[in-house]
């Protein structure tokens, strides 16, 4: 009997003790957020004065929105046409050439060599690219344009993007295409009604990665836009004048730019799920 109650108090002791790990790093996730959150409705006086009770107010929202001098409803937008643009890019060159290194007749030097690069490349900073993407898109007349942005955005996460599908991809029993084949489906056919609905978690999550990733890049967005072409990271940065920070505006922005990745991964996750079930039929 004591040996089982002895069992029984170690294992509670176990799940409090996960329990609290898991509220700690909680509160560490979260924490900082729901900071910069607060920051957002103070003023600035009551921030710097470190103010713990305070009175909301909607300033910072309606300046980061609304001001005069305010472009951040234009970086919005150049970030959701920019992040979604190059995620789909991406999404859509890395599927194809995953499916093309682990179906198709393609040695194992080749293909070992080929995601090394990948892992090589994606080791490599953005910002030490930046200086010579500027200076060609500057040559073929593509500076401050959306354009150049897309096309960085789509080098910088097309590596991840392969590696990731690749990895789902090898997951597939190359008997469900068989069978798809011999049913009288085409390749395309086959790619929309077979793969792409067993890979749809795959894709789902990594595309959030790439979006996320894009949405908040900032270094190449730094060098290659301009006032008009600015993406929200940049036009965050642009709160930190010469004479004074404007941190309270800063947090409402920040809040701001929050509230897409936020909705991707609610949108995404029941996405998750509906691509497991039908993994799960197929």
């Amino acid at each position: 009997m004591s040996t089982s109650i002895n069992h029984r108090t170690r294992k509670l002791i176990v799940n409090r003790s996960l329990q609290l790990v898991l509220v700690l790093a909680a509160i560490l996730t979260i924490g900082p957020f729901l900071w910069i959150a607060l920051a957002s409705f103070k003023t600035q006086i009551s921030l710097l004065m470190g103010t713990v009770t305070f009175t909301p107010v909607m300033l910072n929202y309606d300046d980061v929105l609304f001001g005069p001098t305010s472009t951040f409803a234009t970086n919005f937008l150049n970030s959701i046409i920019v992040a979604s643009t190059s995620t789909a890019i991406a999404l859509s060159v890395g599927f194809l050439a995953g499916y093309s290194l682990f179906r198709m007749r393609w040695s194992r030097a080749v293909v070992n060599v080929f995601l090394l690069w990948a892992v090589v490349f994606n080791m490599v900073p953005p910002v030490t690219l930046a200086g010579a993407w500027y200076e060609f898109f500057r040559t073929i007349r593509l500076d401050n344009s959306l354009f150049a942005l897309v096309l960085a955005h789509t080098t910088l996460h097309l590596p991840m993007a392969l590696w990731l599908l690749s990895s789902f991809l090898r997951e597939i029993p190359r008997e469900l295409e068989e069978a798809a084949v011999v049913d009288g489906a085409g390749f395309g056919m086959m790619l929309r009604r077979v793969i792409v609905p067993v890979m749809m978690p795959g894709l789902v999550s990594t595309g959030l990665l790439i979006f996320i990733f894009s949405w908040n890049e900032f270094p190449v967005a730094l060098a290659l836009t301009n006032n008009l072409t600015a993406t929200v990271p940049v036009g965050i940065a642009k709160f930190a004048q010469e004479n004074e920070i404007k941190y309270t505006q800063m947090a409402a922005a920040s809040v701001l730019s929050a509230i897409p990745a936020i909705l991707a991964l609610i949108f995404g996750q029941r996405f998750i799920v509906k691509g497991l079930t039908a993994g799960a039929v197929k």
